[in-house]
């Protein structure tokens, strides 16, 4: 499998590069690189692609994290998922939690691709997925790496879960 610096997560690789023409046009006049993205509309893809890009071009920004009186800046990929809980969000970690002063919709454009919202109230880390327990009536169980903790996917976001996690597996 073909590691890139713009494309971090292997899955999101293929997915990606399995519907993306790429084209490096050599241009001695240019003084720094320059990135255009031709599609016939902007989606959801195409937001994230543009994203991505930015992500890998000027890094990520930080989150500051607060727990009691303390503040802590912890490494994104430490994050298991973000979640509402008494009109607060909640950063999980495998074996702790802290607050973010962001509200979730903030966070979805702050963070990097592979973290995505599988409910109202959460958005997880798709690098930390272990399994998920498909229910067909209702939510289903996503379960991470190293730790007890799980969270619920509701029916409307699992098929871009499932997308994320195994591209070219039927869902």
């Amino acid at each position: 499998m073909v590691k890139s610096p713009f494309f971090p997560h292997p899955s999101m690789y293929n997915t990606i590069m399995n519907k993306l023409k790429i084209k490096i046009e050599i241009d001695e006049g240019l003084k720094d690189p320059e990135i255009t993205i031709r599609c016939p509309e902007v989606n959801e893809e195409v937001a994230r692609i543009q994203r991505m890009l930015s992500e890998s071009a000027q890094g990520t920004s930080q989150i500051i994290f607060h727990k009691e009186d303390s503040e802590y800046f912890l490494p994104l990929d430490n994050i298991l998922f973000f979640e509402t809980e008494g009109g607060r969000i909640r950063a999980h970690t495998a074996d702790d939690e802290f607050e973010a002063k962001y509200k979730l919709y903030e966070l979805e454009e702050r963070l990097p691709f592979y973290f995505l919202r599988i409910s109202k109230s959460t958005i997880l880390n798709t690098h930390k997925v272990y399994s998920i327990n498909k229910n067909l009536a209702g939510a289903s169980k996503v379960e991470f790496y190293g730790t007890y903790k799980t969270v619920y996917c509701s029916r409307n976001y699992y098929k871009a879960l499932k997308e994320i996690l195994m591209p070219h597996e039927e869902n």
